[in-house]
Order: structure tokens, then sequence, then C-alpha cells
């Protein structure tokens, strides 16, 4: 999961200002968390605080966390359904809106770390993004992702992951990151962010490479880094430097659901390094 915070941390600075390089700097002048982050937390807290995984508890989860940060750039639909709620369900909670943004993709790392089996992990995902993102563009975005994840910390090779997802969800991953730069732009959806962001993954030969090479699409940046990173993270660990880094960069309120997550899921086997390289 830091992987994915860490790719939306780096990709900040890029969102509006885009590369079409790897030679950038990492960290500067610029650089935060945005909401991709925060909804990755209120994700990961869903999953730790509630066994049944209902969509009233991560409705209060994900407004509760975007009230105690509520400038990090959420988009303006995702903004009106945390902050100015027009249509409420007869259960009381928010009523999804038919997205198929990439904000359900970004923000399901955790739930690739959950679960012991591919098809719960999917089953979640869509659970996650359906509380907003109900469309099936936006839902296969977050079950993409999220399974990718889930096979990328199983063992499984680049060739399987890449396989699974075309053949389940249909995505053109058979293009280079050489061949998506030149006409590439910023595109919000899922549809025209999560397959680039996976093979950008694909192309990669450790962490840092991942996410260098998304955010040298010149698009959503920091979102496509934190797809990136996420399963780039689950395949290949992360750099002790890095980590160290990002120390810099995190909300410390943030830090006791990495904790969390890494005490009663497979991401316990990042947790003894993170701890480690932050002095914990």
């Amino acid at each position: 999961m830091l992987g994915a915070i860490t790719g939306d941390t780096v990709g900040s600075r890029y969102e509006f200002s885009p590369v079409k390089t790897t030679d950038f700097q990492l960290f500067g002048d610029h650089t935060t968390f945005t909401d991709d982050t925060v909804m990755t937390i209120s994700v990961a807290q869903w999953l730790l605080n509630d066994p049944i995984h209902s969509h009233k508890s991560l409705e209060q989860q994900m407004v509760e966390l975007a009230k105690e940060e509520p400038q990090r750039g959420y988009g303006g639909r995702f903004f009106n359904w945390l902050f100015m709620p027009r249509t409420i369900n007869k259960d009381g909670i928010r009523r999804p809106y038919n997205s198929f943004g990439n904000g359900s993709a970004m923000r399901v790392s955790s739930v690739g770390w959950m679960f012991d089996t591919l098809e719960e992990t999917e089953s979640v995902a869509e659970i996650s993004a359906s509380i907003t993102h109900n469309h099936p563009e936006g839902i296969k975005g977050a079950q993409s992702v999220a399974a990718a994840i889930f096979m990328a910390r199983n063992g499984k090779s680049k060739k399987e992951i890449k396989d699974y997802i075309v053949g389940k969800y249909g995505y053109d991953l058979n293009r280079t990151c050489d061949e998506i730069r030149p006409r590439y732009g910023f595109n919000e959806t899922c549809q025209g962010s999560v397959p680039e962001a996976i093979i950008a993954f694909l192309e990669s030969h450790d962490y840092e490479s991942a996410i260098r090479l998304a955010v040298s699409l010149g698009g959503d940046s920091d979102t496509q880094a934190c797809i990136a990173g996420g399963i780039a993270e689950a395949f290949y660990g992360m750099p002790d430097e890095i980590i160290i880094k990002m120390a810099d960069y995190i909300l410390l309120d943030y830090i006791p659901t990495i904790f969390r997550l890494g005490e009663v899921s497979a991401y316990r086997c990042h947790l003894e390094q993170i701890k480690k390289c932050w002095k914990l």
C-alpha cells in the first residue's frame, strides 16, 4: 500500500505540469500526497474496521478522512458526493453517480493485500468502487488493479498477470510506453488511464522504474503512478531509500493504518522493512 501512496506523492507535482521523460526529480518542491492517498487510507481503514464490508461504513471512512484533508484535489463530482450530497438512498447512504473515473482504481491497493483468494479480492474491489463508481468501467478499473496486486504478491509472473487482465477485463496491454507517450494526454477515466498504468508496471524493471514510466506518459500522473506503484510494490518490493524519503511526506496519522494492515494481511511481508526505514 505504501507503494501506491508513494506513486501518488511522486506524481503529484507533474499532474498539471506533465513530463514526457523518465528523467525527472522524484521528490522536490510541490511534492505532496493527494486525494489518492486520502482515499487509499480510507479504504484500508474500512477493510480493517468493517468485516462485512458495508457501503455505510466505507462512506463514513471516506467522508471523515476527506473532512480532515479537504484540499487534496478531489474531482468535482466526488467532491460534491463527499461534501454536498444531493441524493441519499433509502438506507441513508449517498447515492453513487455512475462514474467511470479512475478514482475507483487509485484507492483499491489495500484490497489486493487483504484476502486469500482472487475471487474475494475482486468481489470486495467491486464493493469499494461501486459506492461511487458504479459504472461497469469504474468497477472494472478497481477490480483489475486489485487483481494485479493480488497476483503480484502471490508470485505470478508478469505474463500471467497480463494474460489474466487482458482475458478477464479486455484491456489492451499490447502496447509500450514509448508507443503511448507521444499522443497521450490527461485522461482521468478508468478505460483511458488504468491500462496505461498497468503497462508502465509491465514494462518496468524495478519499483522506481514503474513509477517513472507511469509519470512519463504525461497523463494523470499522480493517479497512474499510484496504480503502477501499488502493483510494483507487490511485485518487487520497495527500495529502502524511497521508503526513508517518504517519511518526509506521509501524514503521521496514516502510519498506524499501514501498520495495522501489515499485522492482519499479506502486507506483513513489508512491515519490518518499513519500521526499520522509519526507525519505528
